[in-house]
């Protein structure tokens, strides 16, 4: 071997493993790095939670609450997270709203009629008069016909600091509990009665005696004869509350509150500090929570109607068309007389009875007769 053959070889070998040692120094640190990354904890973001109280103290309103939750935490995952509070538990009911507002609360569950004594208008989103629609009407009202902007314009007016979303079609609320069965609207006259919203105005216009009651009230209300007669708003609470230990004379169908709908409302500055899907998804499971309360509050409502007349010998009614009559003037009287001094409140009834106008036209040319269709099947 010549000796230029061997210096080149030797030099060869030496950046050889120069070469070498470079790339196992570089893959080392490499590893390090890496493996620092695989060692290091996952830190997670903390989920966003709101408070947020419900008007309820137990039954299945705030079953109704919970279920909205349930959605809520299924498509946000650890995003998001409610603490749900029963009633009372942060402020009284009458106070929800203004703790809202003022972000003592994130949000509540509740209804619109629990503060309409801010503005009578207040309860045409809930316990309106029925312009022959039900509570899914309205709610197509609020989310289609112009309802919603409507609502957000009252509460510009207010100067409220809230967003709220507006679902679960309630059927029309029972006329009620009393002593007697109800045949005539004379026997109404002086009647100390439990209702809420613009129904308070309503039925006093009929000539009762109007009590405003928490929910939870009612009944021993009516025990110890502070008033003669209620309602609250479907046979499964009615149960619940125990009614049928002070009354077996219960009347359905009426038009005092033929529809009504939950409103969730939260802090405006709050939602709107959310990431924008947190947003939606507040938005879309109060939509997901309408199917939902109406698929399985019917059906509770009539297994509990069936328990109130055979464990509890409530003889169950249906209202007199001629008392319901009534009611529909007492509603022209009262709305009339409000319009006259409250423009919005003018300017609410006149977008309802255009939306009611064009769709119920529709719908009850459209619907068969299931009265007809039920008496075949089941006499």
């Amino acid at each position: 071997m010549s000796k230029e053959f061997k210096k080149t070889s030797a030099k060869s070998v030496v950046k050889e493993d120069v070469s070498r040692r470079k790339f196992l120094r570089s893959t080392a640190v490499a590893g390090a790095a890496a493996a620092g990354v695989v060692a290091a904890p996952h830190i997670a973001k903390a989920a966003t939670v709101l408070k947020v109280q419900a008007a309820w103290g137990g039954g299945i309103f705030l079953e109704n609450a919970q279920s909205y939750v349930d959605r809520v935490h299924a498509m946000a995952g650890n995003s998001l997270k409610i603490d749900l509070l029963s009633v009372n538990s942060v402020v009284k009911t009458s106070q929800m709203q203004d703790a809202v507002h003022r972000g003592v609360l994130d949000g509540a569950h509740y209804v619109t009629a629990y503060w309409y004594s801010k503005s009578k208008a207040a309860s045409l989103f809930g316990t309106g008069p029925c312009f022959g629609w039900s509570a899914q009407e309205l709610l197509g009202w609020i989310h289609y016909g112009g309802g919603l902007e409507l609502f957000n314009e009252l509460m510009a007016s207010l100067g409220l600091n809230i967003v709220s979303f507006f679902n679960s079609p309630m059927p029309a609320q029972p006329l009620g509990w009393f002593k007697e069965e109800i045949k005539d609207v004379s026997q109404m006259k002086g009647l100390k009665y439990r209702t809420v919203g613009l129904a308070a105005d309503v039925l006093s216009e009929m000539g009762m005696s109007v009590v405003q009651l928490p929910g939870g009230e009612i009944q021993p209300a009516m025990k110890s004869g502070l008033i003669d007669a209620a309602e609250f708003n479907n046979p499964t609470s009615d149960k619940d509350f125990g009614m049928q230990d002070v009354s077996k004379h219960y009347h359905l169908a009426s038009y005092h509150q033929s529809q009504e709908c939950f409103e969730i409302t939260f802090n405006k500055k709050k939602y709107e500090s959310l990431a924008p899907e947190l947003q939606n998804i507040l938005r879309y499971a109060s939509e997901a929570e309408n199917s939902n309360f109406y698929w399985n509050n019917t059906l509770r409502y009539a297994d509990d109607l069936v328990s109130l007349k055979k464990d509890y010998g409530v003889n169950v009614h249906r209202t007199p068309d001629s008392v319901m009559a009534e009611q529909l003037k007492a509603w022209d009287i009262v709305v009339d007389r409000i319009a006259k001094e409250d423009a919005f409140f003018a300017k609410v009834v006149a977008s309802q009875k255009e939306y009611a106008e064009k769709v119920m036209n529709y719908l009850l040319l459209n619907s068969p007769n299931y009265a007809q269709a039920y008496k075949h099947y089941f006499g």
